[in-house]
């Protein structure tokens, strides 16, 4: 992965992580899975805006914003009786904030597997993390182009 491309927020999550032992990242995803915030009530109120992750064994949906000044907005929700992946959501959502087009579309795809979780949780939750990563920067690309 080229380190030079990682914002800081995801670098400081990822080595968050892996300056822990397995079990303890497992407490840390479940303390993001419990911050992910909720959904403004502007797509709260209409599902119809936000895109399914198929990638997600959950059912988890996003929608990727991006202002005048190519910054990322990013919102996800995820049910709360699938607490990987909602901590996955809001790892990314939290790393993602603030960031530019740019930052956000120069993210590595494999950053999901630099977190040191890969041992403690199924390969296909990582493969969700990464689809739902590439659906963020697939919305970014999008929009920005738009």
């Amino acid at each position: 992965m080229s380190e030079r491309h990682l914002p800081e927020a995801l670098a400081g999550i990822r080595d968050d992580f892996l300056a822990l032992e397995q079990n303890e990242r497992l407490q840390l995803l479940l303390e993001f899975a419990n911050s992910l915030p909720e959904l403004p009530e502007r797509y709260a109120n209409h599902p119809d805006l936000l895109e399914r992750v198929e990638e997600c064994q959950s059912p988890v949906f996003l929608f990727v914003e991006v202002d005048d000044a190519d910054i990322v907005h990013v919102f996800v929700t995820a049910p709360r009786e699938a607490p990987t992946t909602r901590g996955f959501a809001s790892i990314l959502a939290e790393g993602l904030k603030g960031l530019t087009v740019e930052q956000v579309l120069a993210v590595p795809p494999d950053y999901p597997l630099t977190i040191g979780l890969t041992e403690a949780v199924s390969p296909l939750r990582i493969r969700g993390m990464m689809g739902l990563l590439g659906r963020i920067q697939r919305q970014v690309a999008e929009k920005s182009a738009a």
